[in-house]
């Protein structure tokens, strides 16, 4: 009737079924609340889900470790990575259909990430091995190998020590036994992401059509994520007030909340964009309040485009048509949006509201650069300082002054 291979901990049954493939089971013994010792099982999966009895195995391991981590003492038999990895999924970035972005819970866009990190990079290299033996300078030496840009680099080092805080959390290793706590991988790009001037943006304008301009001129104002722009719903747009409600976004066609609660806030509308924008929804073919504003007509209005597409067929090309050399991407315009406020002279916190960072560090750090005019322009202040300086009374230029090398460097200027 069935095949019974003996496991660590239990046993794995694969049982013929009177119709359809055959299953396999997974069986144990725990104690109940008498301290009676009781058996268990649950399914597994069909041989379909699992050809293989090392795939079964697998997912016997992974189901084990949460069965012990429910028991008063849990084993302390080695757990495998590819275990932790299955464990942590089922626990933390569960992408059940129906399954929304709850508050204190990640962002889809964020667990798919995971996801994608841990089943492309970590479960290839590190899956067969015991969380014992996983090592740090082990894992700084093959971040160093992997032909990624470093920023990819520190986020597989960051997701890895999630994982592995995770264990501790469910006691699968002691605290303090994180390994990958003392990797070191900078972050810091090799290059400076390209910026738009005003005259490209406007030659790229010129080579778009109706809807990509619309679309890429409402980006480049407002600094909206791609997720955000094409969750948009003319609904969100109110035209009296000159305002713009960002209540979604949109990751792989699926709908979510936006990426911090500061992002939520109204978005101010310039008449010129609001202008526009108004032009569209009268050229556009779905133009309902609760329709997208960048609905595909492809899927008839259901769902909005996809900004890769977008950004593949449309915009690239017409950049390649204006002659702009610079490799765009739609983290381009908010970059873009982000430089020329800072090179406006805004205050801080103007261009962090506009952006809807959560911080003023990441405002800082990460998007905004300053341009060659700007820089240019804060040397010259300096100068005219130095400048002005020269003909005040006891000036620091004054060779009897209290700062004889200042004047050295302005005889150097002459």
């Amino acid at each position: 009737m069935f095949q019974r291979t003996r496991y660590q901990q239990g046993m794995i049954d694969r049982v013929k079924r009177k119709q359809g493939p055959d299953c396999w089971i997974f069986r144990w013994r725990e104690a109940d609340s008498n301290g009676k010792r009781v058996r268990r099982k649950v399914v597994l999966g069909t041989v379909k889900e699992y050809p293989t009895e090392s795939s079964a195995r697998k997912a016997a391991e992974s189901l084990r470790i949460t069965i012990n981590g429910e028991q008063p003492h849990p084993s302390q038999q080695p757990v495998s990575v590819a275990a932790l990895i299955d464990h942590f999924k089922q626990h933390e970035l569960c992408l059940s259909v129906g399954d929304g972005d709850d508050d204190e819970g990640r962002a889809y866009s964020t667990r798919t990430t995971y996801i994608d990190i841990l089943d492309f990079h970590v479960a290839p290299k590190w899956g067969d091995k015991k969380l014992c033996e996983v090592r740090t300078v082990a894992v700084e030496k093959w971040l160093h190998k992997l032909k990624l840009a470093r920023g990819s680099k520190a986020k597989i080092r960051s997701i890895m020590s999630v994982l592995f805080n995770h264990a501790i959390r469910h006691e699968f290793l002691p605290q303090g036994m994180n390994p990958i706590t003392m990797v070191r991988q900078s972050a810091k790009r090799m290059k400076t992401p390209d910026i738009l001037e005003v005259t490209e943006m406007m030659e790229l304008f010129d080579q778009l059509s109706h809807r990509d301009r619309a679309m890429v001129l409402l980006d480049i104002v407002t600094g909206l994520r791609r997720s955000e722009l094409i969750g948009l719903k003319w609904l969100d747009v109110d035209f009296e007030r000159l305002e713009l409600s960002v209540t979604r976004s949109i990751y792989r066609q699926r709908v979510g909340k936006c990426k911090t609660e500061i992002s939520r806030k109204p978005v101010p509308l310039d008449p010129w964009i609001a202008e526009e924008l108004l032009t569209w929804k009268r050229a556009a073919p779905y133009n309902q309040p609760e329709d997208w504003i960048f609905a595909s007509t492809r899927k008839r209005g259901k769902q909005p485009y996809s900004p890769d597409s977008i950004l593949k067929r449309c915009i690239r090309p017409a950049a390649t048509r204006a002659r702009i050399t610079k490799h765009i991407g739609w983290h381009t315009f908010r970059r873009t949006f982000s430089t020329l406020l800072k090179a406006n002279g805004e205050d801080v916190k103007v261009v962090q509201e506009l952006l809807r960072h959560a911080t003023v560090k990441m405002t800082l750090e990460v998007y905004a650069q300053a341009i060659t005019p700007a820089k240019r322009n804060a040397q010259s202040k300096v100068v005219e300082m130095l400048r002005r300086a020269e003909v005040g009374p006891k000036s620091l230029l004054d060779p009897g002054g209290p700062s004889s090398n200042l004047a050295k460097t302005h005889n150097l200027l002459k």
